[in-house]
C-alpha cells in the first residue's frame, strides 16, 4: 500500500505549531514528467555504477511499501520538525 497523506509540522520560533497536509497522489501526479526523468536518470546511474536495476527498483519498492506508519521527529532547541506517513 502506498502512503496516502504526509503531515509536516514545524513549531515555529514564537512556540506555536504550523501544520501541513500534503496528499500524496496529487503531488504524485502532478510531478509525474520529472519522476520519468528520475528514473530515467536512476537507470543510467545503475548502468554506470554496475548496480542490478532490477534490484534497485526493487528496494525502492520495499522502502515506499513500509512508509507507511512512519514518523520522523527532528528537534534541536526551541525548533523542531516532525513528518508523519499515513
Amino acid at each position: 500500500m502506498i502512503p496516502q497523506l504526509v503531515t509536516v509540522r514545524h513549531r515555529r520560533a514564537n512556540g506555536r505549531w504550523l501544520r501541513f497536509y500534503v496528499p500524496v497522489l496529487p503531488v504524485l501526479l502532478v510531478l509525474s514528467p520529472l519522476l520519468l526523468l528520475a528514473v530515467i536518470g536512476g537507470l543510467v546511474a545503475c548502468h554506470i555504477f554496475k548496480v542490478s536495476a532490477v534490484g534497485a527498483v526493487r528496494g525502492l519498492g520495499r522502502l515506499l511499501w513500509a512508509l507507511p506508519g512512519s514518523r520522523f521527529e527532528i528537534e534541536e532547541g526551541r525548533m523542531a520538525f516532525q513528518v508523519s506517513v499515513r
